[in-house]
């Protein structure tokens, strides 16, 4: 339990999924594109390298140059979402391709798309729509 003088051990539970590195062509355009779908904070450390916290705080990361997109991933990360059908038009106007459109999977609405570095990314809400 922390108190008010006491610090967290650490900055992360452990076995949280906390960092992630997007691979990209161009790290500002993935960074905008990010920053307009999701809110995500931005933040330019050199030009081949941009970090990001996501719209919670609890996901970091960064764009990188030197990986490559993940066109057909065996793992897809996914991204909840408020309003699922405006977030797939605001992907779209923004340059990203949506590759599944919103479908149903039990109680969730759910799509994937690719975003300006190429990956493959899925959003997801629990809403109806």
């Amino acid at each position: 339990m922390n108190t008010p003088e006491t610090k967290p051990r650490h900055l992360f539970e452990h076995g949280r999924l906390s960092y992630l590195q997007i691979p990209a062509t161009d790290v500002r355009a993935s960074g905008k594109f990010y920053a307009s779908v999701f809110g995500w904070e931005v933040s330019e450390r050199d030009e081949d390298h941009m970090s990001f916290s996501d719209a919670t705080r609890g996901m970091i990361g960064a764009w990188v140059t030197e990986r490559a997109p993940t066109l057909k991933s065996g793992v897809i990360p996914y991204i909840y979402v408020h309003g699922i059908d405006a977030v797939v038009e605001r992907i779209k106007s923004l340059g990203g391709e949506i590759i599944k459109p919103v479908y149903p999977e039990g109680d969730l609405w759910v799509a994937t798309f690719r975003d300006p570095g190429g990956n493959e990314i899925g959003i997801w809400q629990q809403e109806p729509r």
